[in-house]
């Protein structure tokens, strides 16, 4: 499929918003990328993943007490991902590129693959977000229908039903299925991606037979089959659940806008940073826990027009933003608690699931 492009020949709208945005840093003498908060909160983010995991493991205390911390063993993981992994990834957790990539590989640790997910997520999804075909993150087919130019099966009137349990298991056919998919297609979606070179290969390979190691075969040794079961169960349920929500609460909602674009031209008729605040909706900005936990990522307007900013800044640039779409007559879209984007976004699969 041809790569779709946008009408960025004067950019009128980002550019005075990027200069206000400059404009924010410079005159504040603040970088971009993160600081002390943001290295804290991986330290502790850090630490409690590694006491957690090596209390289930070689310390397993009584059942329900497991249970309840497999199920922070997932939300820390979330959470991992969220602060750590993804300013790393979109290189704006540090000024240093070593750094960065560090950060990124904690993905690996997760049992994904942060080089499938740059070109997943920094290229194919911040470049063509809710444009059929292009975004991957859309591309939930057969089991979810999220806009109304994908096919529709019978099952999908149930959808705002079902993706409750759906949405858990999407962090295990993250790890086992659609990596591999990527990996041995070399496609993520319907376009091609940059082909891995011999330490890339290394590192996909040693990274999921580590995690394998580390999560599955361990623990069956230190506290049998059937534990290893439940409780890998449920660090990957919880994990895969709100990792998923937060995704889908930033594009899968109410007038949030999805585009499939006619061959032969492929053009979008918005520039790229109208076309960002018009796919994207915030949730939840005024409430600091939700922030905090996220990675800013209810700051979603903010983070797809400012990929390279890390999250900390998001809050203070959000004024611009609003300030600006404004002032060019866009629709800025956000929803003031978490509940009451997850209504939306669940009325919104009911109604593409019946129409």
């Amino acid at each position: 499929m041809q790569k779709v492009s946008f009408n960025n020949k004067d950019s009128v709208f980002f550019n005075a918003l990027k200069s206000k945005v400059d404009s924010y840093f410079k005159s504040n003498n603040i970088r971009e990328t993160g600081n002390y908060k943001l290295y804290l909160k991986t330290v502790f983010l850090s630490i409690s993943a590694i006491a957690l995991y090596l209390i289930l493991v070689f310390f397993t205390p009584s059942v329900w007490l497991s249970i309840v911390l497999c199920s922070l063993l997932g939300l820390n993981l979330a959470g991992i991902g969220f602060n750590v992994m993804h300013d790393g990834a979109h290189g704006s957790f540090s000024r240093k590129t070593w750094v960065n990539e560090l950060m990124g590989y904690s993905l690996n640790f997760m049992g994904g693959n942060v080089y499938l997910w740059k070109h997943k997520h920094n290229v194919n999804h911040h470049s063509f977000t809710n444009i059929e075909g292009m975004d991957d993150d859309i591309d939930i087919k057969p089991f979810i229908r999220v806009h109304s130019d994908q096919k529709k099966f019978w099952y999908h009137r149930f959808q705002h039903i079902y993706w409750v349990v759906l949405y858990g298991v999407t962090y295990l056919l993250w790890i086992f299925v659609q990596d591999f998919k990527k990996y041995f297609t070399g496609k993520i979606g319907d376009l091609k991606f940059k082909k891995m070179d011999a330490k890339e290969h290394v590192i996909f390979w040693a990274s999921k037979l580590l995690y394998v190691a580390a999560f599955l075969v361990l623990p069956i040794f230190t506290v049998g089959f059937v534990n290893m079961i439940i409780g890998y169960s449920v660090v990957s349920l919880v994990c895969g659940f709100v990792i998923a929500v937060v995704f889908q609460l930033a594009h899968i909602v109410e007038d949030a806008s999805f585009e499939t674009p006619d061959a032969p031209v492929y053009k979008i008729d918005n520039e790229w940073a109208v076309h960002q605040v018009q796919t994207t909706a915030n949730f939840a900005t005024k409430s600091k826990i939700v922030s905090w936990f996220t990675g800013g990522l209810n700051f979603q307007v903010e983070h797809h027009l400012f990929p390279r900013i890390s999250h900390i800044h998001y809050p203070k640039i959000n004024q611009l933003v609003m300030e600006t779409c404004e002032q060019f007559g866009i629709n800025y879209l956000e929803f003031p608690t978490v509940l009451s984007a997850v209504r939306s976004h669940v009325v919104h699969l009911k109604q593409v699931g019946r129409y």
